[in-house]
């Protein structure tokens, strides 16, 4: 018996040793290690890949690859406020033909609840000065990676009251700031290896972004990992391989101006083409608005709720009485879809391709808590009339014909909507035109030629085309000029 209890007494000092040993990493250690106990400010650069979210090339796969030659990550915490600079060239993915790849230097910024882009505008001739463009559906993301990084996390978990739970060998830490939850793990070298939390997308919902960390090692003084992987929706967004870091580098990032006043309320103009047939703009993205007997068919519901909500303010006032019966959908690129939700809710039945269908049907079921919209609180099951080339939407008088786009390299199921009788095309992403006086582009667009080459192949009668970006309403010569095509009769 005493030999028993000599026995157990020694099991439970062991047992006791080991688990002191396997969670003997803490916050506070992790923090100290870390440097980030007094940490003011972070800088780290390096190379590896960036992906474009929520622009897969077809619905469910990965998002587009780009090579990044340079990647400088800046972050003042007590903004709290970052600056990212990158110069990327994109991946073209076998078998998928798309533009000339050319190399693109980008600036990304953030601070409290402003974001912007720095960068000359688009299409703009060489020596063109940058400037600063809102990017305000980016604050969430951008102002995430802060708090993402190793010591930013120890650091906002120290101020933020965190709760520590021996997990797997180490301590997983978990706090709230502001209205997100960030969870990461701390393993027995009081090291982080992995951070969680989540951001809104209008299509996805609550969306988990997951930062991965591994190799860490001495960067002049300095434990940073040597490696880091990010996911967002299921896939990559971002893959670094780290080469330096500095702790406390001058971080002083002022909002521009025309930033700072910015406010986000969308507007809609309505350019009438035809007999009930409207041209819907005011932002960078468009949609167009086409009356029925006793309904009407909206094409595209781009970005986002308020978006949505805006159009169909927009929609009341050009065509009263009659309820928005239809939307069509051109693709399920986020910002050409992240507005659909809304219209559902409000009863109308989404057309689009037959790829589509089940990728909505499971993304529009998760849970949409940072964000509440109307869908997510009215419950309502979307309606869907899908094709797989073609579908026809008639009321006897009027015909709107939708066809996939056939060989996009944009997207495997891009779509045209053509109005016969008006002779009117409308389309996103194959065709962007430019400025009336803006020089011709220096390379042809493959997205253009393919959307020319089907509009011959469906025998399109296209007078004119209603770009859903771009600054104007164009004709058919505009785009054979584009793909530097004569004019010739169909």
């Amino acid at each position: 018996m005493r030999r028993y209890s000599f026995a157990l007494r020694w099991l439970t000092i062991a047992v006791s040793f080991t688990a002191l040993s396997a969670h003997a990493a803490s916050l506070q250690e992790a923090a100290a290690a870390l440097g980030a106990s007094n940490l003011k400010s972070l800088e780290f650069s390096g190379s590896g890949h960036w992906y474009q979210f929520g622009q897969a090339p077809t619905p469910g796969a990965a998002w587009p690859r780009f090579n990044v030659s340079s990647y400088i990550a800046k972050f003042n915490f007590e903004g709290p406020s970052a600056q990212v600079s990158l110069t990327r060239i994109q991946t073209i993915e076998p078998g998928r033909q798309r533009p000339t790849p050319t190399e693109q230097k980008l600036n990304w910024f953030v601070s409290s609840d402003k974001a912007w882009n720095v960068a000359p505008p688009q299409n703009s001739p060489p020596g063109t000065a940058p400037v600063a463009t809102p990017q305000p559906a980016t604050i969430e993301e951008r102002t995430a990676e802060i708090w993402a990084t190793p010591q930013g996390f120890l650091k906002a978990a120290l101020d933020n009251n965190a709760k520590s739970e021996a997990s797997g060998g180490g301590v997983e830490i978990s706090f709230n700031a502001g209205t997100h939850r960030y969870v990461g793990q701390i393993n027995a070298k009081n090291q982080v290896e992995w951070v969680r939390t989540w951001i809104d997308s209008p299509v996805l919902g609550d969306t988990l972004v997951e930062t991965k960390y591994k190799d860490y090692k001495d960067f002049s003084g300095v434990q940073f990992p040597a490696e880091l992987t990010r996911v967002a929706g299921d896939y990559p967004v971002l893959h670094l391989n780290i080469a330096s870091v500095k702790l406390n580098p001058g971080v002083n990032i002022a909002v521009p101006e025309n930033v700072a006043s910015f406010k986000p309320t969308p507007t809609v103009s309505a350019e009438k083409l035809a007999e009930g047939v409207y041209w819907l703009t005011g932002g960078t993205h468009h949609s167009v608005a086409i009356e029925q007997k006793d309904h009407v068919v909206l094409v595209e519901a781009p970005l986002n709720e308020d978006r949505s909500l805006a159009l169909i303010a927009k929609l009341a006032e050009i065509a009263p009485n009659k309820p928005i019966k239809y939307v069509v959908n051109s693709h399920v690129h986020f910002d050409h879809s992240g507005g659909l939700r809304t219209f559902v809710d409000a009863g109308a039945t989404v057309v689009t391709q037959e790829l589509d269908r089940p990728y909505y049907e499971k993304a529009w079921a998760a849970p949409h808590t940072l964000r509440p919209d109307r869908l997510s609180q009215s419950k309502k099951a979307a309606k869907f009339e899908t094709y797989a080339d073609k579908h026809v939407l008639s009321d006897g008088v009027r015909s709107i014909e939708i066809h996939r786009i056939a060989g996009s390299g944009h997207s495997d199921e891009l779509a045209l909507v053509y109005l016969p009788t008006e002779k009117i095309l409308v389309e996103a992403d194959a065709y962007t035109p430019t400025a009336k006086d803006a020089p011709p582009p220096k390379t042809v667009n493959p997205y253009s030629v393919n959307l020319y080459d089907n509009i011959q192949k469906l025998k399109l009668d296209v007078t004119r085309i209603a770009g859903l970006h771009g600054p104007r309403i164009v004709t058919l010569a505009d785009l054979r000029t584009a793909i530097s095509q004569p004019t010739l009769a169909q």
